[in-house]
This record gives C-alpha cells, sequence and structure tokens, in this order.
C-alpha cells in the first residue's frame, strides 16, 4: 500500500518566513515518513511509495531553514520554512472602485442566473461615498447644529456613488421593486439585488450584480467563487483604509449572521495534486473553484476567525 497522493501547502506570506501544512487525501500511514524540501519542490516518501509537489514559479524555498516538523492528526505535516525570496502580491479579485470608469458603457447582470438588469448605462460621475457612519462623526467636529442634517446624497441620472458594500444608482425609468416592500429583485430568478432608498435611488449589493463593459461577453462564476472573491476584497479595503479587523455580517433584516476577525491577508494556497487518480474528493474549494488549471493550483487568500451567530447561539 502507498499513500494516497496530493499535497495542500498553506503559505502565509508577507515576511521571509512561511508556514506550510502539507495534506492528504488519506491518513499519512503509521511507518515512517522521509520528507525532503528542495527549493522548488517537496517529495514525501514512505515505504515504496513517492509523492511530489511543485511549488509555483514565484515561489522559492530555503531547505536549509526547515524546522519544526510534525504530524497533527487529522491535520498532515506543519513545518516552518524561510523563503527565498517573498512573492509578488497580487489582487484577489475584482475592484470596483478601479473599474467602474465615467464615459465608459456597462451592463449590470444578476449574479445568479446572468439575467441582464441595466444595459448600456454611462455614468458622468463615479464617486465614492463616505463611510457609513459620516453623519455621526459630524456631530464631533461642529461646533454648531450639524450643517448636513438635511443634506442626503443620491445620485443623478448619469452618476454612480460607490459605497463599501454597496453601489447607488438612479432608476430613472426603470424598476425592479417588488411590489410588497422596497426590495428590488431579479425579474428572472427572484434573487433580491438591493433595496430602494428613495424614489429614484437603488442600492444595489457587491455580492450580487456583476458589472462588466458592454463590449465584454458575459461568462457566469459560479456562485460560492464570487461571494468569497467579494466579502474578501471588501474585508482587505475596509481594513485598508480604516484599520478595521473585526466586522459583522448582516442579512437584510438586519439581523446578524456571522462575526468575523480578519487575521492575515496575505496567505497563498498552494494545490500540488501529486499522482492520485481520487482528486475529486480532495479540492479546497471543490469543483466549483478553479482559478487555474494544471498539476499545481494556486490562490489567494484571507485568512479569517469566524464565530456563527445563527440558531440563537452567541446572541451577545
Amino acid at each position: 500500500p502507498g499513500m494516497a497522493g496530493g499535497f495542500l501547502l498553506e503559505i502565509r506570506r508577507g515576511t521571509q518566513s512561511a508556514l506550510l501544512v502539507i495534506r492528504y487525501e488519506a491518513d499519512l500511514p503509521s511507518w515512517p515518513v522521509d520528507l525532503s524540501v528542495a527549493a522548488d519542490r517537496l517529495e514525501a516518501r514512505s515505504g515504496g511509495s513517492c509523492e511530489a509537489a511543485a511549488l509555483p514559479a514565484e515561489v522559492r524555498l530555503a531547505p536549509s531553514s526547515c524546522r519544526g516538523l510534525r504530524r497533527l492528526p487529522g491535520e498532515g505535516l506543519h513545518l516552518r520554512i524561510r523563503l527565498g525570496r517573498p512573492p509578488p502580491s497580487a489582487d484577489l479579485g475584482f475592484t470596483l472602485r478601479e473599474s467602474l470608469k465615467p464615459q465608459k458603457n456597462y451592463v449590470f447582470y444578476c449574479q445568479s442566473c446572468g439575467d441582464i438588469i441595466e444595459k448600456d448605462r454611462k455614468f458622468l460621475r463615479v464617486l465614492p461615498l463616505p463611510s457609513e457612519n459620516w453623519s455621526a462623526l459630524v456631530e464631533e467636529w461642529c461646533c454648531h447644529p450639524n450643517p448636513f442634517a438635511r443634506s442626503t446624497l443620491h445620485p443623478q441620472l448619469d452618476d454612480c456613488f460607490l459605497g463599501d458594500t454597496f453601489f447607488l444608482l438612479n432608476s430613472g425609468n426603470e424598476s425592479h421593486k417588488s411590489k410588497e416592500n422596497t426590495r428590488v429583485i431579479c425579474k428572472r430568478c427572484k434573487m433580491m439585488l438591493g433595496e430602494t432608498v428613495s424614489a429614484d435611488t437603488i442600492k444595489y449589493y457587491v455580492t450580487e450584480v456583476i458589472i462588466q463593459p458592454s463590449e465584454a461577453s458575459f461568462s457566469p462564476t459560479p456562485r460560492s467563487q464570487f461571494v468569497q472573491s467579494m466579502v474578501a476584497q471588501c474585508l482587505l479595503e475596509l481594513s485598508s483604509a480604516k484599520s478595521t479587523f473585526r466586522f459583522t455580517i448582516k442579512g437584510d433584516n438586519g439581523k446578524i449572521y456571522i462575526l468575523i476577525w480578519l487575521l492575515n491577508s496575505d496567505t497563498l494556497l498552494v494545490e500540488s495534486l501529486g499522482s492520485s487518480s481520487s482528486h475529486s474528493v480532495f479540492t479546497l474549494f471543490g469543483d466549483t473553484f478553479m482559478p487555474s488549471s494544471g498539476p499545481v493550483r494556486t490562490w489567494n487568500a484571507v485568512k479569517v476567525l469566524y464565530q456563527s451567530c445563527i440558531k440563537s447561539r452567541n446572541k451577545e
């Protein structure tokens, strides 16, 4: 009997050292395992079998710095090793603030079914909104009554206002509003896309809508992949701009569903499938989240600590 193939390497980037977590499809055998570390690959030998994991071209290791090798039940092998050079940084995903530009035509799609929500929208102004709590902070800076108390930030017909997790558009003559309430729903799949905030302003959630240039062809993105990418992007942008690392995710009813603590934003996940023939049971995000192909797959990821608040747990 040999080892079930497949390495999953977790590399925490940002410093000159890295934590490697080596996992397998099945438990490692009980007899001794020899682990060989080279600058560009790792090999695990046991009995007469050998499994190798090749690293991406940008990742280089210093074999002489290997230390702390240990085996954890259910986890696999853990070791710490020094990186020869830090990998180049990469964007986690689509950046709304950088991708939406004035004087260009865009098409808005429902992320769930691909139905067109807004067609050939051109904006004269694409402006960032202040933080959601800006009105409360004004009172701390003014020695007189809030001069913006009666002011509202509503986009005109050719405006697009960008918030942290949403964007505001002028609805014009189009309306996706539900007759029962202020929810904005997709006409095809009936998924909730956002909400109306005034008679002529729609708030779309960034996790529900895909925006592409009019000349680009639409290609569907798996729901899990899109949501993970957008949530990770929001966490990164908010933590960078406001030095905030603890977040709550709420539903449209205001109920808190999960608490998130951002731990690391510079993690690189590397999956090397080795020589196993049964890879379908050993994928990090399943068949729906494979941004690269071949024997080595890599993901930029954020590392979070989370606490679920569903089923009447953790009310406080």
